[in-house]
């Protein structure tokens, strides 16, 4: 056990064996969530969760939030992962205002121009810097491309993909 000290209840254990245990797990995610925003300031955010997929969406009216989003929500996610591994609940990906979704397209559509890119010129072709999660978006989309392999370079903020066709 042990007590949340956000929610002031008892530590949940994620080890939902029915429906019942896994709408509790859910609930309190989603309660922390909403919890989360209300001590930001920001009132009646939407919270879904897909609990099979592992995501959770919020939808906020914010202008604050909104044009802050590439850096909030790293933080966010942050914030709510350390509290959840401490209450046993399951790691989500979070999304706010499908920020991340929009993003994750982007990065598949940078991704495919690059590899259609490899293939014509012959060449290898240098991806900007991007985080962890976007350089596992473009190697997880390159994988469709059997003549095509990718690595990544640099370090730290620097760090990028680079597609190579295989020779």
């Amino acid at each position: 056990g042990g007590y949340d000290g956000i929610l002031r209840r008892p530590a949940v254990v994620y080890c939902a064996e029915n429906e019942e245990e896994k709408q509790i797990i859910m609930e309190s995610a989603k309660e922390y969530i909403e919890k989360t925003f209300s001590l930001m300031g920001i009132a009646e955010p939407s919270v879904s969760i897909d609990e099979e997929h592992k995501k959770i969406s919020v939808i906020v009216d914010d202008k604050v939030v909104y044009a802050n989003l590439p850096l909030f929500l790293p933080a966010l996610e942050h914030i709510c992962g350390t509290v959840f591994k401490k209450n046993k609940l399951p790691l989500f990906v979070i999304d706010v205002n499908y920020y991340r979704k929009e993003r994750e397209r982007i990065i598949s559509d940078l991704a495919r121009a690059a590899a259609k890119k490899a293939m014509m010129t012959k060449s290898d072709i240098e991806l900007p810097p991007m985080n962890s999660y976007e350089r596992m978006l473009v190697h997880t989309e390159i994988t469709l491309h059997p003549e095509l392999t990718t690595e990544s370079s640099g370090e730290g903020k620097e760090r990028r993909v680079v597609i190579k066709r295989i020779s």
